[in-house]
């Protein structure tokens, strides 16, 4: 059997750890980088990850990985920031929402925590998107 074929048999689960709240409520008027905007949202944790919070703090920086489920999963090329005058790419050379796994991965700033929700600013995703996880920035 081909090593690559046994690989891609294997099903992966990832569950949401929690979702983000956002102002932004259309795909095409999201910042195209959220770290090149100062938009505020909100990372809502489930309360079962409560042990993993610990240790963040305001003035953090973090990177949160979540799920673009608004994304076409069968776009392999792309305008860049869809400025058509540019030349097409493929999307694995682009941060398009818009690829076969659309995982998406940005830094921001935490501004407060309060309970299960970390204000932070930097945000880039819809509102409602599955949040994945979040890692140290530094």
């Amino acid at each position: 059997m081909d090593p690559l074929e046994e690989i891609t048999g294997r099903q992966l689960t990832i569950k949401p750890i929690g979702y983000i709240r956002s102002p932004i409520t259309v795909k095409d008027l999201a910042p195209k980088m959220g770290s090149e905007e100062s938009v505020i949202g909100e990372l809502v944790i489930d309360s079962s990850y409560a042990d993993a919070l610990v240790g963040l703090e305001p003035g953090q920086k973090i990177l949160i990985l979540y799920w673009m489920d608004k994304a076409e999963r069968d776009t392999l090329q792309v305008h860049p920031r869809r400025d058509y005058s540019r030349p097409i790419r493929g999307v694995f050379s682009t941060r398009s929402p818009d690829r076969p796994n659309p995982i998406a991965i940005d830094t921001v700033e935490i501004l407060e925590i309060n309970g299960m929700v970390l204000k932070v600013r930097g945000i880039d995703a819809l509102d409602q998107t599955p949040l994945v996880d979040i890692k140290n920035a530094v």
